[in-house]
């Protein structure tokens, strides 16, 4: 799956090498372009927390062309070496159901990472972290996050993990509601809080 492409015309918005590792680029999603790459990760078992296994590949164009339609969220391919190895969204959290579980602040930049299923993240000692510090830098450069907020599921024990080891403080446990429109539904789901604040300026 990681050695698939697409044939979006996008434009990289970040680029950030990471010593020993190569170059990430994170490019916006391009819904009829990397709707059958995206399918394939979202609908495998190992990403049950996505919450996207049983939906068709027309649904998941759909699904994205929701979000592209929208200046709140935003998702994005992510690519090593030119490989992409990962799904990366971004969404205001005053503009987001989880700003309902606890009080958003003005600045407060949610992230949502799925790691593609044979890349590197499983056997590649610092696989993923390496595509975090290619996140984070991408984030606190955009000229509005003051907070980068994580709601994983809360049952999903190994990335609350992760979030830790790369510096974030855990909060409350929350229940996300159940979100039911005509162009999206999103299911209520147990989530673990998680902040991570912009780096101090030296």
């Amino acid at each position: 799956m990681t050695g698939a492409s697409s044939t979006s015309t996008r434009e990289p918005v970040h680029t950030h090498p990471v010593a020993g590792f190569g170059t990430v680029t994170i490019t916006p999603v391009d819904p009829a372009a990397d709707a059958t790459l995206i399918h394939g990760w979202v609908s495998q078992e190992r990403a049950r927390f996505w919450g996207m296994g049983d939906a068709s590949r027309e649904l998941v164009r759909e699904i994205y062309e929701d979000v592209d339609r929208r200046t709140t969220h935003h998702a994005f391919i992510v690519s090593r070496d030119g490989t992409p190895v990962a799904l990366f969204q971004t969404y205001d959290c005053s503009a987001d159901r989880v700003s309902e579980c606890y009080e958003a602040q003005p600045g407060d930049t949610g992230v949502h990472l799925l790691i593609a299923p044979d890349a590197g993240g499983g056997a590649e000692h610092g696989f993923t972290a390496a595509l975090l510090t290619a996140f984070m830098a991408y984030v606190f450069t955009d000229g509005r996050t003051r907070r980068v907020v994580a709601e994983p599921d809360a049952r999903n024990l190994k990335a609350i993990s992760r979030l830790e080891r790369t510096g974030f403080v855990l909060g409350p446990e929350v229940l996300l509601p159940e979100i039911d429109l005509p162009e999206v539904y999103l299911p209520a789901k147990p989530a673990r809080l998680a902040f991570l604040a912009a780096p101090v300026p030296l």
